[in-house]
């Protein structure tokens, strides 16, 4: 029902600033949740941000709070991941998802959502 591709990942210094990109397809992005998620090697998919624009919720991470931003361009139909003082710890595949259930109890749990895009690296070097 929706397509999802992100872009954007790359290698980047501690302390600096990253842009990604989720391009949505086939469905406005608006009428789902979205959220970005990541995964490091050996590690558990990790929840990283959430925004559901129907019902003006946004949700961070505590370790990405007050650096990432999550937005979005409805006439773009692309989601972002700002990223700014980037550290070491960032450094995993980031993935773009999107909940058809804009009433989700759970924004914040992987398993909620229905699409998913293929991922995009990000290494932050120390």
């Amino acid at each position: 029902q929706v397509q999802l591709v992100e872009s954007g990942g790359r290698l980047v210094q501690a302390g600096g600033s990253l842009r990604l990109s989720c391009a949505a397809s086939g469905r406005p992005f608006i009428a789902y949740t979205m959220a970005w998620f990541r995964q490091a090697p050996g590690k558990e998919r990790e929840f990283v941000a959430t925004r559901n624009w129907s019902r003006d919720l946004t949700n961070y991470a505590d370790s990405v709070k007050g650096r990432f931003t999550i937005s979005g361009n409805s006439g773009e139909n692309t989601v972002y991941l700002q990223m700014n003082s980037l550290k070491p710890e960032d450094t995993a595949i980031y993935f773009c998802a999107a909940d058809s259930n804009i009433f989700s109890r759970r924004p914040t749990d992987p398993a909620e959502y229905d699409y998913w895009g293929q991922g995009t690296q990000v290494s932050v070097t120390s």
